[in-house]
This record gives structure tokens, sequence and C-alpha cells, in this order.
């Protein structure tokens, strides 16, 4: 009994140490990043230059926001992101609403319809997209970044398993109260299932702020590019590109990093309360 316990914990740190390997692996590209960002352009470009900075330096993130005006592009970003996703939260409840409890022609077709979208690549649509946000005459506005993100279909699908598993009871006392559709919805369901839509928010504004290819098809005028897109005029820069790329990399990723530090408890939860009932 003692040698087969031994066994299982002597296996469980294995494990352990096999997922911090893999861990570190996974992270080194960022952790050297970081250290580039803090390197002077002598060390960047020796050979023989080692992973620490020699000579810890800000002048990369000077000249980052010296060379390209990066708190405009962040405010882009953050706007159009945060928009974004409180419109899909809004969108895909009430689709998910409408899957979960009401029962009309057509329902299941619908449904299969919105799955379906998740076997669509993203880079397939985006010459129609384009055609449609330029036949609007969208380019370089907001609402033209921002139409492509207003929906999603997984979104649609997640938040709709979690109403799934609201209890009927407590619906069927709604209406017999004379709760309206949309005050449960409002005032019972939402409040209920807020954890999902916590997910959905973070997961999105993630999604969103990371977004680099639609930004860049939609705007040609530099103060409404985004952050993703305001990276890449870095390359352009006199002497030495890769130091203040690295630094603006690195300010870029601070927001994705704290979200996902301080909810990360709300997104595990949210999506398994998304997967629990079919």
């Amino acid at each position: 009994m003692k040698t087969r316990i031994t066994r299982r914990n002597a296996f469980s740190a294995l494990f352990q140490i096999f997922c911090i390997l893999v861990g570190l692996a996974i992270m080194f590209p960022l952790i050297y990043a970081f250290f580039i960002s803090f390197m002077g352009a002598e060390q960047i470009f020796s050979i023989t230059s080692g992973l620490i900075p020699e000579r810890w330096t800000t002048e990369n993130y000077v000249a980052a926001f010296a060379t390209a005006p990066f708190l405009r592009f962040m405010f882009n970003s953050f706007f159009v992101s945060f928009i974004s996703s409180l419109i899909r939260i809004l969108t895909a409840s009430l689709a998910a609403f409408a899957f979960a409890f009401l029962d009309f022609p057509g329902k299941k077709v619908l449904f299969y319809l919105v799955i379906a979208t998740f076997l669509i690549p993203g880079d397939v649509t985006l010459a129609a997209n384009y055609r449609t946000i330029a036949g609007l005459h969208l380019i370089n506005k907001y609402s033209g970044i921002m139409a492509i993100y207003l929906v999603n279909g997984m979104n649609i699908f997640m938040i709709r398993q979690s109403f799934k598993t609201f209890s009927t009871e407590i619906r069927d006392a709604s209406y017999v109260d004379g709760c309206s559709n949309f005050r449960f919805f409002w005032n019972i369901l939402l409040p209920s299932n807020y954890q999902i839509l916590i997910t959905v928010f973070i997961t999105s504004f993630m999604g969103v702020w990371n977004s680099y290819l639609w930004p860049l098809m939609v705007t040609n005028k530099t103060s409404m590019r985004t952050v993703q897109v305001g990276i890449t005029m870095l390359n352009f820069a006199d002497g030495n590109p890769y130091g203040p790329i690295m630094a603006a990399s690195m300010v870029v990723i601070i927001p994705s990093f704290l979200i996902f530090l301080f909810f990360r408890k709300q997104i595990v939860a949210g999506m398994m309360a998304g997967g629990v009932k079919g």
C-alpha cells in the first residue's frame, strides 16, 4: 500500500514538473520579448549577448511612444473592444433566450445554422465583409471596425447552454405572476447567469483587442488605427526597430494580462456553466 502511494506521489510530482516545463516553453517568447524591451541597441544586435539585459534601460519604451501615437491607438482599441463586447453580450443573450425558451417555426434549423458558423473560417468572409462595409461608407469609422464583432455564434451557443440549466419552475412561476418575457429575461435570467456573461465579455474583449487583419483593412488613417496595427508602424523606425517593437508589445499585452489575472475564476466558471446541459 505504501509503495502504491509513493508511486502515485512520484507520478504526480513528475507530472507537475512536466506541466511547469511546458508552461515555461510556451511563455519563453514572451519572457524573451520582455527582456529585449529593456535592452540597449548594442546588446540586441550583439551575437554574444545573453538573455538578461546587461544595462537596463527604458529608451525602447520612450522611442515607441515617440515614433507612433500609441495613446491614440490604445484608446481606439479600448473603445472598439469595450463597445463591441457589450453589444455582443446583448445580441448573444437575446438570441440565446429565443433558442432556449421560445417556440417558433424553424427554431432547430436556425440553431443548427448558428452552430454551422463555427465551421466557417473568419478569413473566408473578409472580402465580402469589406465590400459590405465599403458600400455602407464605414471605412475609417468605429462602426466599420466593430461591425463584424457584434454577433458571434459561439457566444450564442454558450449562453444558450447556460440558460438551459435555469430552473423551469422559476420560469413558469414568473409567467403565472404576470412577468413578461422581457422582464423575465432582464430581471431574472441575466442576473442569474452573470458568470457566463462575464466570460463572454472578457473573451470578446480580448479577441477584439488582439485583432489585426480586419482593423488593418478598414482603416487607412493613422488616427483610426488600433494598437495591433500601430505596432507594425515601428518596423519602419530608423536604427533599432526591434527594441521599440518589443516595448510596444509589452504595453499592448498588459490589458489582456490584467483581465485574465483578475477574472480567471469567472472565466473558468462561465465555461463550465456553458457546457453543462445540451
